[in-house]
């Protein structure tokens, strides 16, 4: 199953929280999240069907990718439990 790397940068504007957003990142499947605007969902859905479920939970200035993991992929400083995830998943 291919794995879609997501990325964001929130403007909060009246201190919104974005609780909605992280729940439906978690929704879409298995995730990995290290990095502070940075997951890792493994997932059916294409990019575009991501996308879409996700920017509902967004404010208009908000910023979202989405990106189908490729062939190579490379990582530094994680835990063996997150090394081990990237190793499976990716």
């Amino acid at each position: 199953m291919p794995a879609y790397i997501i990325g964001y940068d929130l403007h909060p504007i009246k201190g919104e929280t974005y609780d909605e957003l992280i729940e439906a990142i978690k929704k879409i499947g298995p995730c990995w999240h290290h990095l502070d605007s940075t997951w890792i969902v493994v997932s059916e859905l294409s990019a575009a069907e991501i996308r879409d479920r996700l920017k509902k939970h967004l404010l208009k200035d908000d910023q979202l990718l989405v990106v189908k993991s490729g062939v190579e992929s490379a990582w530094h400083g994680f835990n063996d439990r997150g090394h081990q995830w990237l190793k499976d998943n990716l």
